[in-house]
């Protein structure tokens, strides 16, 4: 049994559209609220002991909601934050897609060179991802963490030694192991899958 699980926070108005959010402060939408209860009943039935999350409104909303089905408090840290989509912040997925399908399809096929223009790149993404799961795994187990769509990719890719595909992904609201060979084989339950932004 994994001792560290990561959730995909709920659902956002900007999930729903297909719009880039990164780092901007987007609040969770009625269906959001509600994988965020669903999740927390789930994970209450996991035992964790502590609760970690993004410091993005999306995720403490989310891990706000498990933090008060189990009882715990929840502890912030930015560097499980969503990648920075630089220029392509607020912007629909599909109207990147037109004006440049080259990066686009790097980042769709998790290209580990790409880079959001004026953003953050896959590669340093990994590495804030990879520090901060350091440290809650020398913490207290077992453990949730609360966080994002690009993360959890990131921080499976690092487990399983490759970079996953966008295919890859999980849906808002989901529950996975941190190890990857688990991670396979779990159900992660959660809402509609929507695009990592």
């Amino acid at each position: 049994m994994a001792s560290v699980y990561l959730a995909r926070h709920g659902q956002t108005a900007y999930n729903l559209e297909g719009r880039f959010q990164g780092q901007l402060p987007v609040p969770l939408d009625d269906t959001g609220r509600a994988q965020a209860a669903e999740l927390a009943e789930r994970a209450a039935a996991h035992g964790f002991a502590s609760l970690w999350c993004s410091t993005l409104l999306r995720a403490r909303e989310t891990a706000d909601t498990v933090a008060r089905r189990l009882g715990l408090q929840a502890r912030e840290d930015p560097r499980l934050a969503e990648t920075d989509a630089g220029d392509w912040t607020d912007r629909l997925f599909a109207d990147v897609q037109a004006q440049a399908p080259e990066e686009f399809a790097k980042f769709v096929a998790g290209d580990p060179s790409f880079a959001f223009p004026g953003g953050e790149s896959f590669a340093h993404q990994e590495e804030r991802v990879v520090a901060a799961l350091d440290d809650v795994e020398k913490g207290v187990l077992p453990a949730l963490v609360v966080c994002h769509g690009m993360v959890i990719r990131a921080a499976l890719s690092q487990r399983a030694g490759h970079w996953l595909t966008h295919a890859e992904r999980v849906p808002n609201g989901a529950l996975v192991p941190l190890d990857p060979t688990e991670a396979k084989h779990a159900d992660p339950d959660g809402g509609v899958v929507t695009p990592p932004s």
